[in-house]
Order: C-alpha cells, then structure tokens, then sequence
C-alpha cells in the first residue's frame, strides 16, 4: 500500500481566491435541514485498492440505514484537496484523505467541522496521535481510520534485534539502504531535528513562526548528516531499495507498512521489523523520530447530506472496518479497540508502526498550509549536506533560511 497521505507534500497546491471564499459562505450545521426524511444518495471516493473491502462495509450500512444510498468511486485520497477543490458541489460528499492536508482544506472552506457528537466519538475511540491528526485549531475535521509510520525492515539472519536497537550498531554490523541524497529525503530525515529536541511548526505542529532549527541542536544534525557519506554502513539507495535487500547488497532499510507484503517477498522468513533506532548526535543516545500519517475521512463542506454523510463516515472509521482494513488491506488501526485484537498484535509490522505511533518515537505530520514552502528546502539541504555540497561554516545561513521560508504564505 503507498503512503499516500503525504504524497502531497512534494508538491504545493494553489489554491484560488474564489476557492478562500468558500470558507466564508459555506458554513453549516450538521443538523442541516437539507437531510429529508425520503431517501438520501451520497457518494463516497475510496483509495482503488480499498474499494473491495468498503464496498462490503457500504452494504452493511445500506441495510442499518435504509434511507441512505451509498454510491462508491475509486478515487485518489493523496489528491483529495485538489479534486474537491476543482468542483465542491460535484465532489463527492465523504472522502478519503491524508490528515495534513486538513489545514488547507478546513481554511478554504471545503471541509465540514465534525459534529459534537461524533468527535466526541472520535477522541474515545482512537488513540491521542490520531486525534492530534484530525484536529485544526481545536476543532475536529475528520474521521480518523489508521495510522502509519515508517518503521525498520531488516534481515534477521545478518542483524538481531539488539543490533537494529540503535543508529550506531545498526549501522557498523549491517547495512542500511536509505535515502540521503534524492528527492524524498526530506520525509524521511526531517525529524531528526525533532528527535534532537527542536520543532516544527511549534510543539503542537500549527504554529507558523514555531519552527527553530536554526539553534545549535539543528547544526548538530547536519553535521550528523553529513558524517553519514562516510559511514560505509549507510548505503544510499532509493527505487532500489527492495532489491538491494533482496540481493543482499543491504540488511536493512527504513520504510512503512505499505511496504510489508514486499519485503516478504524479497525476505521471506529473514524479515523482520522493528520500531527506528536510537540516534546519537553527539550529546548521548536519543529516539529516533519519523512522521506519522493518520489516514481519514472528510465530509465535503457543500454536500447536501450532512447528517448522512457524517453517519457513513463515522461507520467506515468504526472498529469493525478498521477491522476490515486491516486483515484486507494492512491499515494499522487507529482504533484502540482494533488495535487490540489478537490479529494486529501478532502482526510484527503493526506493532512497530503502533510504537511509532507514540509522541516518543514519531511526530504528528503539521497541516499547517505554509508546509508547501517548507519541503523544497528541506529536500536541499539534507541532499547537499550529505554530498559534501555545504560547508559547516554555512550550517548556520542554511537553517536561517529554512526557517525563514519555513513561516512564508504558500503561493
């Protein structure tokens, strides 16, 4: 499965001055007068390789609600903002997507606040990363259904579980295949700077002008980055990240569930997971940190159906389809009911995903829009570090500027 709720990041989004508009003019309540008592149609927009295992969850609403008829289309949750954005009122009234593009999506007026009632439901059923997900500016938009992280896949015939326990010996009694030098780095190496204790966008992910990793912590990392080049267990590899492992060129390598079923393949009974290492960056070991993804359902600010649309999303994040979801598709639940059942804790994958999912070992994605601005740099810095492109004296210039762009409007 890929990770699609930050596919979105490479890329900023325009979003258009009569698209702001909407989020003056479109604001309801969700006892809307416009659920009649005759019979509801609404459609919702499910990832392709989900829609075989919703459909059968579509049914079983259909059948509790018979007033409400679901229609299902295949659609894309990493492009969710800009295809609701092209057409409201034509997009579908329930929708999966990733949880950072909440913030942009909520302040440009297409996505309809959770009612009392069912956030309520949301903050008792799922675990506090999920909720911190779905929340912008203290208001719930979405209906959480899963969580991901990156974790650590590796061989266990070249590496224990005690040598992928820290950066350090993972890395001088194996090899790591990982992406320092591509395009892409920046989501898998940002949070670094979070694990050696500075923020982005402030402790709680919204703040604009909360981003300081221009202070002596954020040069420690670079120059941890850049020590990197000549650590012959790090192997710098990206499209060939499966099959170095498969050939044995690497023993390890950073990725998210959605890569589980290929690393069996390439792996078989060798494979196994872990949640990241700890990392020294020259102060003592800490926790390594990587994002965490909540996967959602949002309800289109302009549909027609409010109450119906929100019941339907609501019983496709409940437990039993989270259930559904994982035993089909492999989502790691963010209900913590689900996440309890013998199925998921049995499933090493889940289990390193669901310790990554703690505030210790991950950070929540920021929605903050101004984001867009932010990955470019990321991305440069992190690659020209690791090249040798950038000299130490510079680290400081550098991280002045990713800050600076860090808190700039998107365009």
């Amino acid at each position: 499965m890929k990770k699609n709720w930050k596919k979105i990041l490479l890329g900023g989004v325009v979003l258009s001055m009569s698209m702001l508009v909407l989020a003056g003019c479109g604001s309801k309540s969700s006892s809307s007068s416009s659920d009649s008592s005759s019979t509801q149609n609404i459609k919702v927009w499910i990832d392709t390789e989900h829609v075989s295992a919703i459909k059968g969850q579509v049914k079983k609403f259909e059948k509790a609600n018979p007033k409400i008829h679901v229609t299902v289309k295949a659609g894309s949750s990493a492009d969710a903002l800009k295809d609701v954005s092209k057409d409201p009122e034509k997009a579908a009234d329930v929708f999966m997507m990733p949880h950072d593009q909440i913030g942009q999506m909520a302040d440009a007026g297409l996505l309809y606040p959770v009612s009392k009632k069912y956030t309520k439901t949301v903050k008792a059923n799922n675990v506090q990363s999920a909720v911190d997900g779905v929340t912008w500016k203290n208001k719930v938009y979405g209906f959480p259904y899963g969580v991901e992280s990156q974790v650590l896949y590796y061989n266990k015939s070249k590496l224990s579980a005690e040598d992928v326990k820290s950066w350090d010996t993972l890395t001088s009694k194996g090899k790591l295949g990982t992406n320092f030098a591509e395009a892409g780095a920046n989501y898998i190496f940002t949070p670094l700077f979070m694990s050696n204790g500075d923020n982005l966008y402030g402790k709680n992910g919204e703040t604009v002008k909360g981003t300081n990793f221009n202070n002596e912590k954020g040069i420690q990392v670079l120059d941890w980055i850049a020590k990197q080049k000549s650590n012959s267990g790090v192997v710098q590899t990206n499209a060939a990240a499966l099959s170095n492992l498969q050939s044995g060129k690497t023993d390890a390598f950073l990725s998210g569930p959605w890569s589980k079923n290929d690393v069996k393949k390439a792996l078989g009974k060798n494979m196994a997971v872990a949640p990241y290492p700890t990392v020294n960056f020259g102060s003592g070991d800490v926790q390594m940190k990587a994002f965490l993804g909540v996967k959602v359902y949002g309800v289109n600010q302009q549909t027609k159906s409010p109450v119906a649309a929100m019941k339907l999303a609501n019983y496709l994040s409940n437990e039993a389809t989270q259930k559904v979801e994982f035993n089909k598709n492999g989502v790691v639940p963010s209900n913590t009911k689900a996440q309890q059942t013998q199925a998921v804790k049995d499933d090493e994958t889940a289990k390193s995903v669901m310790t990554m999912s703690a505030s210790d070992h991950s950070v929540v994605m920021p929605k903050v829009p101004e984001i867009t601005n932010f990955w470019p740099q990321m991305d440069s810095i992190i690659n020209d570090t690791y090249k040798g492109k950038i000299k130490s004296s510079d680290y400081q210039k550098k991280l002045d500027k990713v800050v600076s762009v860090s808190a700039k409007k998107s365009n």
